[in-house]
């Protein structure tokens, strides 16, 4: 286990209080707490946050979602346990954390419109690139 190298959520308290906010207006979208906490432990193992996997795979776990599911995340593509909307979010999950590579393609964006609303895209939108940001500021500071 690694020592924390700075407290940021302190030490820069307005820009935490931001995301913060942020993730309370999240909790209001229609795109529902499961969904949100799939795509954030999904982006959290590709990004190799271990806080934050242990963080959504517990609140996935006490909301009822089954261990077989959480266990095949990482292989959702090939795996039995996802519904197509779950998978069109995942895709652009993908898709956003790996935008160096992939630079939100098309074929990933197009199938979310058979699943969500325009707004809902937005709120996946956001909350992938959230959890992209606390990714970032726990591994970065070794929280």
């Amino acid at each position: 286990m690694s020592t924390l190298r700075l407290p940021y959520w302190t030490l820069s308290p307005e820009a935490y209080q931001g995301f913060s906010a942020t993730k309370k207006a999240l909790e209001k979208s229609s795109l529902g707490k499961q969904l949100i906490e799939l795509v954030w432990l999904r982006m959290s193992q590709i990004n190799g946050c271990a806080f934050c996997l242990e963080m959504h795979a517990k609140a996935l776990r006490a909301s009822g979602v089954p261990d077989a599911k959480l266990d095949s995340l990482a292989g959702w593509r090939a795996g039995g346990h996802f519904t197509e909307r779950e998978r069109a979010a995942l895709a652009w999950t993908e898709a956003l954390t790996h935008v160096d590579r992939t630079h939100a393609p098309d074929e990933d964006f197009e199938p979310l419109k058979a699943h969500f609303s325009e707004a809902e895209i937005s709120d996946l939108t956001f909350a992938i690139a959230l959890m992209s940001a606390f990714n970032r500021l726990a591994v970065g500071m070794r929280q």
